[in-house]
């Protein structure tokens, strides 16, 4: 029988996802060094795409932007998990930090704490 049959891949919160992902990761991963440079490799390959899609004059392939993406959130959902942070708490401070920005009119413009 399949594996991915017989587990249960519904992702129901952004904590349910970090405890399957971290599920997945080998013990030799779950260390902070190899969560960062996954993370910067990961947004690299991003990058390089979007370079190759400017210079090709293209869209960006539908099923290759999720996967792609969902690498990313692997590693940040798996550095998040190595310092006992939900994902949960993360997108609701990154919402909260936004709106605060909106309101203040200083969405624009560079530094953390504006």
């Amino acid at each position: 029988m399949n594996e991915e049959n017989t587990i249960d891949v519904t992702v129901k919160s952004f904590n349910d996802y970090q405890e399957k992902a971290f599920s997945t990761a080998l013990e030799t991963a779950k260390n902070e060094p190899y969560m960062i440079m996954g993370l910067c490799g990961e947004a690299g390959e991003i990058a390089n795409k979007a370079k190759k899609i400017i210079r090709d004059n293209v869209v960006w392939n539908r099923d290759d932007l999720i996967k792609e993406l969902g690498d990313a959130l692997w590693y940040i959902s798996g550095e998040a998990k190595l310092h006992n942070i939900p994902m949960q708490e993360i997108a609701e401070t990154n919402i909260k930090k936004l709106f605060s920005r909106k309101s203040r009119g200083v969405l624009a413009g560079s530094g953390d704490n504006r």
